[in-house]
C-alpha cells in the first residue's frame, strides 16, 4: 500500500485526507473505502504474487492499484463508465500494465478470464453469489461485504480441499452490489 499514492485516487480537494483512516467519497455517488478496510480485504486474499485477481467495484481505482502490486495480474469491473475511464487513466498513468478494467455488471463475476486466486468485492450482497464461488480456483479466496445496509459483514470465503470455509473479518458498511445477481 505505501508504493500507491492514494492522493491520486480520490478528488483533488480531498487529497489532504487521503491518508486519514476514513471512507472518502468519490465521483457517481460512490466511495473509496478507508485504508485499513483496503488492507484487511486485501491481506485476507493471501496472494503469493502470481495469481489471476478479480475486484469487482473497481471505483477510482486505488484498491485495483493496491492489488496489482501484490497478484500476477488483476481484472476489475466497475458499473460507472466515467468512474472506470478515470481509473483506466489514473493507472496508465501510474505505471500499471497487469491490470484489466472493464465497464459492466461484476455482480455475476467475469467468467471469461476464471479462474481467479482471489476475487475482492467492494460492495455488499445480500448473501454470497454462486457465480463468484464458481470462479474461484480452488485454494482462492473470495473477500465481500455480506448483508443490508443496517448491517454487513466482511467474509472471507476459501474453497479449501473441495469445501467452502467461511470467516467473519469484520463488521463494515458498504454501497449495495448492484446487477444481476440474484441470490438463492
Amino acid at each position: 500500500m505505501g508504493r500507491v499514492p492514494r492522493e491520486r485516487f480520490v478528488p483533488e480537494e480531498l487529497a489532504a485526507s487521503a491518508y486519514e483512516d476514513r471512507a472518502l467519497a468519490i465521483d457517481c455517488g460512490q466511495t473509496i473505502s478507508q485504508p485499513y478496510i483496503v488492507a484487511l480485504m486485501t491481506q485476507a486474499l493471501q496472494l503469493r504474487g502470481t495469481e489471476r485477481v478479480l475486484e469487482i467495484g473497481a471505483g477510482s481505482g486505488y484498491q485495483t492499484a493496491v492489488l496489482a502490486e501484490l497478484a500476477g495480474e488483476v481484472v476489475a469491473i466497475e458499473r460507472h463508465e466515467e468512474l472506470a475511464s478515470q481509473a483506466v487513466a489514473r493507472l496508465a498513468e501510474l505505471g500499471y500494465r497487469n491490470v484489466l478494467l472493464q465497464v459492466g455488471d461484476g455482480s455475476q463475476g467475469c467468467l471469461e478470464y476464471a479462474p481467479y486466486g482471489g476475487i475482492l468485492v467492494a460492495a455488499a450482497a445480500s448473501a454470497v453469489p454462486d457465480d463468484l464461488l464458481a470462479q474461484l480456483a480452488p485454494a482462492g479466496t473470495l473477500v465481500i461485504p455480506v448483508g443490508d445496509r443496517d448491517g454487513q459483514s466482511l467474509l472471507a470465503v476459501r474453497k479449501e480441499n473441495g469445501r467452502v470455509v467461511t470467516t467473519t473479518l469484520s463488521g463494515c458498511r458498504f454501497v449495495p452490489l448492484i446487477g444481476d445477481f440474484e441470490p438463492e
